[in-house]
């Protein structure tokens, strides 16, 4: 969620209709990591903010895209879940979140082993399993002292 400048950019020959701005790039970086993170749907801290209460959503992680040096809170919508597609949800997001907080404080062992209940919960959940990656690589080879959890995406 941003101001963005569009309309019609070009010459009287070609035209094409266009958006830019940073949100538009922010849109675009999180289109890329939902492939990631195994999402259908990834928005920022500031969409999630206006949408608060209105879909069922998880807190995925802190991010700095590419180009960008600022972290912003990206938040995969789970709206589209019901019992067939994510059996036990409610209890894979208890777990999720602490989890998390454990991760956060680079208590790495204790996350992995939360995440691998959530993929144990549902197999399919990539964020859950690319934390368990995430967690062994940070564990076997621990971050600075100054670590602030924030992961930068390289690609875009």
């Amino acid at each position: 969620t941003d101001q963005v400048v569009s309309g019609n950019i070009g010459s009287k020959k070609r035209m094409d209709y266009t958006m830019i701005g940073d949100g538009v790039n922010l849109a675009s970086r999180l289109e890329s990591a939902c492939k990631q993170y195994g999402a259908h749907l990834l928005v920022s801290e500031f969409t999630y903010e206006r949408l608060r209460g209105t879909y069922r959503a998880r807190k995925l992680d802190r991010i700095v895209v590419k180009g960008k040096t600022q972290p912003v809170a990206i938040y995969e919508i789970l709206e589209h879940h019901g019992e067939s597609s994510y059996p036990n949800l409610a209890e894979a997001l208890g777990i999720f979140r602490d989890a998390m907080r454990h991760y956060r404080q680079r208590e790495f062992a204790a996350a992995a082993g939360l995440f691998e209940k959530v993929v144990a919960i549902n197999p399919q959940d990539r964020a859950a399993a690319l934390y368990v990656e995430r967690c062994a690589r940070l564990g076997a080879n621990p971050p600075p002292s100054d670590w602030d959890g924030v992961w930068r995406l390289e690609a875009k």
